[in-house]
């Protein structure tokens, strides 16, 4: 019984991206082997200079850790300078000289945040206000599909998925297997 609920949670959680597979987000004119990359540690920094200035940036997310609501060179995200921060919010953070993350905030005390990303099972980073280098204000799929960070619908999917981390990595098995 337990493992059936599981199961009908995770297709209620991965339902936007297993239809992925299905080219619904599917650009005929992108190409990887156009695309320029910029290793992170020469984009970063400029793009923490650039939103600190009150400019908003677009950048393609690499790396798993963030899944099931990003994927690896799929997504891109849109930051912002931040004026406010809570408990849910994805931000682009320095969590050491040069060592960036793109995580979502799950605790706050005083100046000080604990980052962990969607699709991480264990394991935290610790920063502080300061070293938040923007906020995610918007998701954006291929073919320009955007979504942004304030929906409220997306923001009770995230709650629903920080409250399942005890059964995260079963969940994260069927969304794999679903893509």
């Amino acid at each position: 019984m337990l493992k059936q609920v599981i199961i009908i949670i995770g297709r209620f959680l991965a339902t936007p991206w297993r239809k992925a597979k299905h080219h619904r987000y599917a650009d005929p004119r992108s190409d990887a082997a156009a695309r320029m990359e910029l290793p992170n540690d020469k984009l970063l920094p400029l793009v923490r200079q650039y939103v600190a200035k009150g400019e908003t940036a677009i950048i393609s997310v690499k790396g798993y850790s963030m899944r099931p609501f990003l994927e690896h060179l799929r997504d891109r995200v849109k930051l912002a300078p931040w004026t406010t921060l809570e408990v849910g919010d994805a931000v682009l953070a320095e969590i050491a000289p040069g060592h960036f993350v793109l995580h979502r905030i799950i605790g706050i005390a005083g100046d000080d945040l604990t980052l962990m990303g969607d699709g991480n099972i264990r394991g935290t980073e610790h920063c502080t206000r300061k070293d938040v280098c923007g906020v995610v204000v918007e998701y954006i799929r291929p073919n320009n599909h955007i979504r942004y960070a304030s929906d409220p619908a997306l923001k009770r999917k995230i709650k629903i998925w920080r409250r399942l981390l005890p059964v995260r990595r079963l969940l994260l098995f069927i969304y794999k297997t679903t893509i």
